[in-house]
């Protein structure tokens, strides 16, 4: 896709200082690891079509003994051609000396534009120092393009190896969600469900979340983004939690909203069945052909009608969608590519028209409803609600695969669950 006569570079991820000489947890760049499966810091990516001594180029750390006795053995030159596939290997304090000619006589040059200032400016000197060299009959790039179309476009299509990996992080956290709702009790705290799932995750080898969790109990539930979680779990009040684990790079992404006391009252039963039904109706329309925006009308059609069944909002059904007066009880997107990256790559629009869904796409399918506990305008047994409930669906050639489905969603379910589990 690049073409020869050009050349593209990535580098990888940082290592961010957390505090003094603390760092946080390294987390690869996933373009970077998408294309190397290397995952040390300080290393660059470099593809030259047609370069006759290789077309794949690494740079990173040499092999450092009195390092490893710190930190650990890091790959070094000889693994990284070895191991991963690398034609040349060099080392990346040598880049200075080595990049500029790979550019040399290079028409385009793709990189990641933006995603790292400090790389962008790498390559914007190592361009002009090889201008600098135009009275020798030597170019420089004359054309900088973004990498980040062509890339995308191949991560939004998964393999048959990607989607094993992300069944394994969704059979992961699909058994810690199952673990959150079988220990959850009234005076619990928010962090101790947090815990009990982290604490599964990282027993069975996961040891990074795919995002912060939300584990918010009561009118928490409402805050889409709550991370605190370090409230005390009332009686009588609803649970929600967005938590999952990656697995080697590959997110999983589950909601479930469920009472803590284990039975749910009137009013959430009711708010509850509305957003699973939405939920459904969603799941139904991820079919190769349908397109991105079919699911997210699906929704917004089942909980408006709920809605105005419910008495929260009053109208007719298709006034108030065009309205848009479901906003202030649904105000997000049904759902959001899944992959590498929770909120994964590639778009959602092609030429102005959204895109059709193919074999190959994951996606999450996740309606709500959030019922302030100010909102004044609606019946006070409904306040203070918050209900989202979301699963990983994979299309296939014929149809769908929800990848999550084994956690339990129907209320009958649920209560039976934690009935079991306060029982033992």
């Amino acid at each position: 896709m690049i073409g020869e006569g050009n050349i593209a570079a990535i580098a990888s991820s940082s290592i961010v200082q957390r505090n003094s000489d603390v760092e946080y947890p390294f987390r690869q760049n996933s373009d970077f690891f998408y294309l190397s499966g290397f995952d040390e810091p300080e290393a660059v990516i470099v593809f030259v079509p047609g370069r006759e001594q290789g077309e794949y180029v690494l740079f990173c750390r040499e092999f450092d003994e009195k390092v490893a006795l710190w930190v650990g053995a890091n790959i070094g030159l000889e693994e990284a051609v070895s191991a991963y596939g690398a034609d040349d290997a060099f080392p990346i304090d040598d880049i200075d000396d080595i990049l500029p000619g790979l550019l040399e006589n290079k028409n385009r040059l793709y990189f990641p534009m933006g995603a790292n200032p400090s790389f962008d400016q790498q390559l914007m000197d190592w361009s002009q120092e090889v201008r600098g060299r135009a009275r020798t009959g030597i170019t420089a790039p004359a054309e900088f393009i973004s990498s980040d179309h062509l890339l995308h476009e191949m991560r939004l299509l998964k393999s048959a190896h990607e989607i094993k990996l992300m069944k394994k992080a969704a059979k992961l956290s699909i058994d810690a969600h199952i673990k959150a709702m079988s220990c959850t009790k009234p005076g619990m705290f928010e962090y101790q469900v947090d815990a009990a799932m982290k604490h599964h995750f990282m027993v069975n080898g996961a040891q990074l979340e795919a995002y912060p969790a939300i584990v918010g109990g009561g009118k928490n539930g409402c805050v889409l983004h709550y991370t605190n979680n370090n409230a005390v779990l009332n009686d009588g009040e609803l649970l929600l939690i967005d938590a999952a684990c990656e697995w080697e790079k590959y997110a999983s992404d589950i909601t479930r909203t469920f009472p803590i006391n284990g039975v749910f009252s009137d009013a959430q039963r009711a708010l509850y069945q509305v957003v699973l039904d939405a939920q459904y109706a969603a799941i139904e329309k991820v079919q190769p052909g349908d397109h991105w925006n079919a699911p997210h009308e699906a929704a917004v059609q089942v909980l408006t009608k709920g809605l105005v069944k419910l008495g929260l909002l009053k109208g007719r059904v298709a006034t108030l969608i065009k309205k848009e007066a479901y906003k202030p009880y649904y105000m997000h997107r049904t759902g959001h590519w899944l992959g590498m990256d929770v909120h994964d790559v590639g778009d959602y629009k092609v030429e102005d028209e959204w895109r059709e869904l193919e074999a190959g796409m994951v996606l999450t399918i996740e309606p709500g409803l959030y019922i302030s506990p100010n909102a004044t305008e609606v019946d006070e047994k409904w306040r203070g609600i918050g209900i989202r409930i979301e699963d990983d669906v994979l299309v296939t050639k014929t149809g769908h695969e929800v990848l999550t489905d084994r956690v339990p969603k129907e209320i009958a379910d649920i209560e039976a669950l934690m009935s079991q589990a306060n029982a033992g």
